[in-house]
């Protein structure tokens, strides 16, 4: 069975004080149902994304219901989906699979983050629960061992940052490790990014950086610094998800998107050093055999970037550029608007924003726009075929979930 997506919306990322999940989750929504001509009676569930608002809030168990009965969703499956930073592809994974499975023919998916708090530290202990917290000092240990360093070599880490800055730059560590990739073209792949975030209106950072100035950055964990990072935000993304049937009922087959894949992995038992069987790749593999489609046919991409790295190994999972290749390839410009493959043309986590429970989504609405012609300065001219690649968490040496989507016009 073909499923579509015909409606999406975005808030603009970053830190929004004013602003509740239920505002985030109403603008996404509202702006996503206009743009499929579609009205809330005729939703018949939703799957709602969201990670931090119980450690913040307190808001546990029902957090969908809470945020979205005030605007008339009533008497429809309400789902809420938590998984780490995966979770809003996670929340579209099920909307579609319901379709598939019969039950609806007009579904949403919306993920809505508030991660912003008054106390930073409140907003950085958000990922300390991403990975398993019954032994955090074997964690590190097996993370040390990755980049194949001793703690005592390293310079010393900023004393604010987010657990997963250490994770990132441990996958840093032993890409350079393996592939002899370097520290500068881990910098080419953030300025890439930030300069294609001064195009995106809804970035939560629009500002230009050289490779130069993002090496001369602050550093948080060595080889990562400041810009390579993805900042705390708050934010919320939504897709209209139809049948055939629901395409016709909504009279939105002319901007639909086909959903050619989707496709949700965890975390395997593998040896380290073996990224041939990395969790991105693998799923990579069973998302291109669903979708009938290969990486030759991809026009557009957006990836896991929560750091530059990531950027680079999820490439590579997805084989937009060989093993190793990630980084030399956006230093020399293959990645960027213009480029071969653009990758992130939205900015990408590290500039457009983070917030963990709508990123995937956020994703979506780019690569939507992109099919559809509707992405203006950072227009990719005429793709077909676009991925996504949203990942989350961590289970031993790599993501704990991974999520790979496939769309076509």
């Amino acid at each position: 069975m073909d499923v579509f997506i015909t409606g999406v919306g975005m808030t603009a990322f970053g830190e929004q004080p004013d602003l509740s999940v239920r505002d985030l989750a109403g603008a996404a929504l509202r702006e996503a149902l206009a743009d499929a001509g579609c009205e809330i009676p005729a939703i018949e569930g939703v799957w709602f994304a969201n990670t931090g608002q119980g450690t913040l809030e307190g808001q546990h168990m029902i957090r969908g219901q809470v945020a979205l009965r005030p605007m008339g969703f009533e008497g429809v499956p309400i789902i809420n989906v938590e998984n780490a930073c995966a979770s809003a592809s996670t929340a579209l994974h099920g909307a579609i699979n319901h379709l598939k499975a019969g039950g609806a023919d007009i579904v949403l998916a919306v993920g809505a983050e508030k991660m912003s708090h008054p106390d930073r530290a409140r907003s950085f202990a958000l990922f300390d629960a991403g990975w398993d917290v019954a032994d955090p000092d074997a964690n590190r240990i097996g993370l040390l061992a990755l980049g194949g360093m001793d703690e005592a070599e390293l310079p010393p880490p900023a004393a604010r940052r987010s657990v997963f800055m250490d994770v990132y730059a441990a996958f840093a560590r032993q890409h350079m490790r393996l592939y002899g990739s370097t520290p500068r073209e881990f910098a080419a792949v953030s300025a890439k990014n930030h300069g294609h975030s001064v195009a995106n209106p809804r970035a939560q950072f629009r500002q230009a950086f050289s490779v130069d100035e993002v090496l001369a950055a602050r550093g948080i964990v060595w080889p990562l610094t400041l810009p390579m990072c993805a900042p705390i935000s708050d934010g919320a993304a939504a897709a209209v998800v139809c049948t055939e049937r629901g395409l016709r009922r909504l009279g939105a087959a002319a901007r639909a998107i086909r959903i050619r894949a989707c496709v949700l992995g965890s975390s395997i038992n593998r040896v380290p050093d073996d990224l041939s069987r990395h969790l991105g790749r693998i799923t990579a593999l069973k998302a291109y055999e669903a979708a009938g489609a290969g990486p030759e046919d991809v026009g557009v991409a957006e990836v896991h970037d929560a750091t530059a790295v990531g950027e680079v190994i999820q490439v590579e999972n997805l084989g937009l550029v060989p093993f190793g290749e990630g980084g030399a390839a956006a230093l020399r410009g293959e990645t960027a608007l213009g480029g071969r493959i653009p990758v992130n043309p939205s900015g990408g986590l590290e500039s457009k924003g983070h917030p963990i429970g709508a990123t995937g989504l956020g994703q979506i609405q780019e690569l939507v726009s992109q099919l559809r012609g509707d992405a203006g300065a950072r227009q990719v001219p005429t793709p077909n075929v676009a991925i996504a690649e949203n990942g989350g968490g961590l289970w031993g040496v790599e993501e704990a979930a991974c999520v790979v989507t496939i769309l076509s016009r």
